[in-house]
């Protein structure tokens, strides 16, 4: 039941970062990579700049979200180079 549950958090979180990045999603598979990368980067952006979004799922959530945008902005820099 976790990992259901883990794997549509990162769909959502994969959704909403290609809506705002790209203006569409990359399919269930797509979206739940993207989701799931990106919740590790924020994490990892989060605790080497000392940047909370607050305590919960919201704020994890948040956390997650941006660092889905900041994954994508990277992988579109990285293909027009």
């Amino acid at each position: 039941m976790n990992l259901l549950i883990f794997l549509l958090i990162g769909a959502l979180v994969g959704l909403v970062a290609g809506l705002v990045v790209k203006g569409g999603g990359f399919g269930l598979i797509g979206d739940i990579v993207v989701g799931v990368l990106g919740s590790f980067l924020g994490g990892f952006l989060a605790t080497t700049f000392g940047i909370s979004f607050g305590g919960g799922a919201v704020g994890s959530f948040v956390l997650a979200v941006v660092g889905a945008i900041v994954l994508l902005l990277i992988v579109r820099l990285i293909k027009r180079a």
